[in-house]
């Protein structure tokens, strides 16, 4: 998997947006490509004994969904994040980084359906705009792109953007 910057020069607020959520995106499953279960299982923070590269990449499947895809598009399709507390970052033994890789690339298709609606207009549920959602989940997906950096680093010693 590539990633590209976006373009230095954008004039498309909108374009702009969906093009740092991609390169995040990308990122992400860098982040987690190549490990073996194991290591992407690897919760090495005592304190936060959820954090784990699988967990993550499984918490963003369900950030996808929710917000891009259900409460931005209005599809229908099942929440990822029923119950409390948030059972997103629970793993199964089904889960593998091969398998949570194809689910979060599977909602960034189910995602495309938020591409009619412009940066200004209401998003499905009428609660945010569209610009909001995206700015939400960018953030997000950064701040957990970060959480990604260090159980990598941890996990094999890889480093780097």
């Amino acid at each position: 998997m590539t990633r590209t910057w976006p373009a230095n020069h954008a004039a498309d607020e909108g374009v702009l947006a969906w093009q740092f959520l991609d390169f995040l995106r990308r990122t992400a499953v860098l982040k987690v490509d190549g490990l073996t279960r194991d290591r992407a299982t690897a919760a090495p923070i005592a304190t936060s004994p959820k954090l784990t590269a699988l967990g993550v990449l499984k918490h963003l499947v369900a950030v996808e969904r929710h917000w891009l895809c259900i409460a931005g598009a209005g599809l229908d399709l099942p929440s990822l994040w029923e119950g409390s507390p948030d059972p997103s970052w629970d793993l199964t033994d089904d889960d593998t980084p091969e398998s949570l890789i194809e689910a979060y690339q599977a909602e960034w298709t189910n995602a495309e359906a938020l591409k009619k609606y412009g940066p200004d207009d209401n998003a499905a549920d009428d609660k945010f705009t569209v610009r909001w959602i995206l700015a939400h989940v960018a953030q997000e997906t950064a701040r957990h792109v970060g959480h990604l950096d260090l159980l990598r680093e941890l996990a094999d010693g890889q480093t780097g953007e």
